[in-house]
């Protein structure tokens, strides 16, 4: 059986990880200054911050145009967050980690973020919207087990979050891509 990182180039194994720990890196920062928000409405923090973080898994995406990258980075984020011990969520991490990224590879699959003839920045937008909703029901729902009411508030919430996130990542991915590094 083949392995999944020999379809990749050493280039897009680096996009891949620094993805990853970029998308870890920022999680605490970004958590912390969506408590101001979340508090109050007594739901989880990455709900609202979820947007930010996902978005380096649609980066990652962009960055490599291959599947499944989003599982990939995702499943590396997990692999980090559990060696480290800076997650909360001990083995569970690899299911709330890894799933989002999956949805985010269900999203794209119709998609070729390089090609100019489809739509990018709904593909980014709906990616966004499934990772980070996927990881919020994952989180409110099997780690917090919060009611129906504001757990539909947080979903709500990580919909528009994530589908800002995803937006954002399109802004970013097509500066990149009019830099014309991604060509060779």
């Amino acid at each position: 059986m083949r392995r999944i990182t020999d379809k990749f180039s050493v280039f897009e194994l680096l996009a891949i990880s620094l993805m990853a720990a970029l998308g870890i890196a920022v999680k605490p920062v970004v958590s912390s200054l969506a408590k101001i928000i979340t508090g109050p409405l007594a739901i989880p923090s990455g709900v609202i911050a979820g947007g930010i973080y996902m978005m380096f898994l649609i980066l990652a995406c962009g960055l490599t145009n291959k599947r499944p990258t989003g599982a990939l980075t995702a499943a590396v984020q997990a692999l980090i967050v559990m060696l480290t011990g800076i997650g909360s969520q001990g083995i569970m991490s690899f299911v709330t980690y890894i799933l989002p990224g999956a949805a985010v590879d269900l999203v794209m699959l119709p998609f070729s973020l390089r090609d100019k003839a489809r739509p990018k920045a709904p593909a980014c937008f709906c990616a966004g919207i499934a990772a980070n909703v996927t990881g919020s029901f994952l989180v409110s729902s099997v780690l917090f087990d919060i009611p129906l009411v504001p757990l539909l508030l947080s979903l709500a919430a990580a919909a528009l979050s994530g589908g800002l996130g995803g937006l954002l990542a399109y802004f970013i991915l097509k500066q990149i891509y009019k830099t014309g590094l991604l060509n060779n």
